[in-house]
């Protein structure tokens, strides 16, 4: 008898190519919302600030809805979950493009849209890292470049659906793209219980039918908070959360207030999108290539990234920012390749759903505080480049919790090698 673990291949691969179209179907849509900033703006007469709840609720409703996305995966199937997470993330903007009033998009673009993309994201690349282990980083980096590539289809094509129909019109056009999210869903058949026994074709032959087996209660693992490792990368979460989203938010309003073309902010979030899919591509292959431990390459990823984002608003110059748009879009693909499976160094593969799920529960603090606050820095300066001095700040501090937890985990392996080693020296 054998025991089954991760495939590292076949069907798994069908996974990958499903959470590809997840990825672009809900993180490429929510990195392009900024898009919409200024016409939302306009038509309600509000301050920056104001306007940038509605992003940061989608931020939060993500993060929110990932423990119970976690849970609800363990109680069910990835694949329930992510086809409710289909309905609800298309019926938000779907009625959103109501227009029944700015709390109306806090509901509907916030509430639901974002528990839609917890519920689809989070089963998605949980699926991926089980169907996977010596190449999981690199099914990872194939899986997670979907936002990369719809974000570059996406920034130009959301422009021109603004332009033509409305900011509302649009809404409703990309409500109804996001139903494909359930197609996404059905495609992501679970995987067996690891170490649950397997037979071969002609042991199933000559066998007689084996009795249905209950299947395990899995239980979403509270005690992980524990561990001083996982604690210290929340931190990180937290801080790289205020960091991550407030650059989408306002680099096509900043590029917009220098007084370029209006299709000029959306080629350069394509030109972003680009150098993020290498970026994650490229990273996924040094990871899987194990040149360097991951926490030790997410560390210096993070505080290049933040340097840039301090750099990126200082020249006023198209092409300047276009330059420094694409270092940060290449930075930021390296630190996303790598983020979320550098979660399995730290609680290990059994406990990576719960450690998942905690990490993006805690990291909803930052998601929420970061776009408003940068937005009252905004309000309170008149330049949209506070926005970006705020985000580089938070990164380059977060990265210093990414090294201290790499310290812990290489202080424990090297504990845990020892205490082998002394195990087998007293056997002999």
């Amino acid at each position: 008898m054998a025991s089954r673990g991760p495939p590292d291949g076949g069907y798994g691969w069908v996974v990958v190519m499903s959470a590809f179209f997840v990825m672009g179907l809900t993180a490429a849509v929510l990195k392009n919302f900024g898009l919409f900033f200024l016409d939302i703006q306009s038509h309600f007469g509000v301050l920056t600030s104001t306007t940038s709840w509605v992003t940061s609720t989608t931020i939060v409703m993500f993060h929110l809805g990932a423990p119970l996305a976690s849970a609800l995966t363990m109680q069910f199937s990835h694949r329930a979950v992510v086809v409710v997470g289909g309905l609800l993330s298309a019926s938000g903007l779907l009625l959103a493009s109501l227009d029944l009033g700015l709390p109306w998009l806090y509901l509907t673009m916030g509430v639901l849209e974002g528990t839609g993309i917890a519920f689809t994201w989070v089963p998605a690349n949980s699926l991926v890292s089980h169907y996977f282990s010596r190449w999981r980083p690199i099914a990872y980096a194939v899986a997670s470049s979907g936002e990369c590539v719809f974000a570059v289809m996406f920034s130009p094509f959301f422009r021109w659906l603004i332009e033509t129909y409305g900011w509302q019109g649009a809404l409703l056009v990309i409500g109804g793209l996001q139903l494909n999210l359930c197609v996404c869903g059905a495609l992501m058949r679970p995987l067996e219980v690891d170490g649950e026994d397997v037979r071969t074709t002609q042991e199933a032959k000559e066998a007689p039918p084996l009795p249905p087996r209950r299947r395990t209660k899995v239980v979403f693992q509270f005690s992980l908070m524990g561990k001083p490792e996982l604690l210290l990368y929340i931190l990180f979460g937290i801080l790289a959360a205020a960091g991550f989203f407030i650059p989408p938010l306002f680099l096509a309003p900043f590029v917009s207030s220098l007084g370029t073309d209006s299709y000029w902010p959306a080629f350069l979030l394509s030109a972003l999108a680009l150098a993020d899919l290498a970026g994650r591509l490229l990273c996924g292959w040094v990871a899987n290539a194990r040149l360097v431990r991951n926490l030790q390459l997410l560390a210096v990823v993070v505080a290049l990234l933040g340097a840039v984002l301090l750099l990126l608003p200082v020249s006023h110059d198209y092409w300047t920012i276009l330059v420094f748009s694409a270092l940060y879009g290449f930075l930021l693909g390296c630190a996303v390749a790598i983020h979320v499976t550098s979660i399995v160094d730290i609680v290990t593969l059994e406990g990576f759903d719960s450690g998942l799920g905690l990490f993006m529960l805690f990291r909803s603090v930052g998601g929420f505080i970061g776009p408003p606050a940068a937005g009252w820095l905004v309000d309170q300066t008149g330049d949209y480049s506070a926005a970006f001095y705020l985000s580089g700040v938070c990164l380059v501090a977060s990265a210093g919790f990414v090294g201290l937890v790499d310290r812990l985990v290489q202080r424990r392996t090297s504990s845990s090698s020892s205490e082998a080693k002394g195990h087998q020296a007293g056997g002999r």
